[in-house]
């Protein structure tokens, strides 16, 4: 298969070394210093571009490659709720193929999936309350994640007490030493505290119906995202935590791979099945 990329930066490059060692082929790369890529013979060769970028830059990436003919597999976020409607027109009825996901990994996919089932479950007991937080590294652009909001709308969708989720914080009065976030749910069970209280920005008081998100930037970590459910008298977590960006890069990969074959409107529920 020829790829082409769109973005170099470590995720990119991760993607390269793991296409190269699966037997494809880069035929182009395009970044921030060399634009006209996307105008090249050899762009307009590949099968599929593969695109991670930032919000800002991702849709007019996924156009340009549209133009060129090409079949994209975007991992970028941020940017799919302002344009869904425009994508969704474009796949069903130009004939345009775009694989999408706020996480390629696979060990997101099973959480995602464990964690609906739960909410099914949930749905019956409205004693538990829900919140959840996302820990990235200091470099990414858009708060809360996309993979969070994807758990939250799944969340939303099984839980009728919750309308909305909203981005959250903790409240001052809850902060350790320093301003950083408490300590994981779990921890905080094993001392014997309850789950610190949140706030919505600003310090407003979140409404029963609203799922509150923190989302924190932190050094270098890859991505973590808890889900916790908390009653008078216990504690829920369930929690994913990437060790590294490979996982998200061979997902992207593998989701080339799936995209060569098909066209339309792609996502990872059509490569994986459950």
């Amino acid at each position: 298969m020829k790829i082409a990329l769109i973005g170099h930066g470590k995720m990119g490059r991760m993607i390269e070394e793991i296409a190269l060692g699966r037997g494809h082929e880069i035929v182009s790369i395009v970044d921030v210093d060399n634009p006209e890529a996307f105008d090249s013979p050899a762009f307009a060769s590949a099968d599929v571009a593969i695109e991670f970028t930032n919000p800002s830059a991702a849709y007019a990436n996924v156009q340009r490659a549209w133009r060129a003919g090409l079949k994209v597999v975007s991992g970028s976020t941020g940017w799919m709720a302002a344009h869904e409607t425009d994508v969704r027109r474009a796949c069903a009825e130009e004939g345009k193929t775009l694989f999408w996901s706020s996480n390629f990994s696979l060990g997101v996919a099973l959480f995602a999936a464990v964690s609906r089932r739960l909410a099914e479950l949930m749905e019956r007991f409205p004693e538990y309350d829900v919140r959840m937080r996302e820990v990235h590294h200091v470099h990414k652009l858009d708060a809360p994640s996309g993979t969070a909001i994807t758990l939250c709308e799944d969340l939303l969708s099984r839980l009728s007490r919750k309308e909305r989720w909203t981005l959250a914080e903790v409240a001052p009065e809850a902060q350790t030493d320093g301003g950083q976030p408490p300590l994981s749910a779990a921890e905080l069970t094993a001392e014997g505290l309850a789950l610190p209280e949140l706030t919505a920005e600003g310090g407003r008081k979140l409404a029963a119906a609203e799922l509150p998100i923190v989302a924190e930037r932190r050094g270098e970590v890859p991505g973590l995202h808890s889900i916790v459910y908390e009653s008078p008298v216990d504690t829920i977590e369930l929690t994913h935590s990437a060790r590294s960006r490979r996982g998200f890069a061979l997902g992207a990969v593998v989701a080339a791979e799936y995209t060569a074959a098909h066209t339309g409107l792609l996502a990872m529920s059509d490569l994986l099945d459950f």
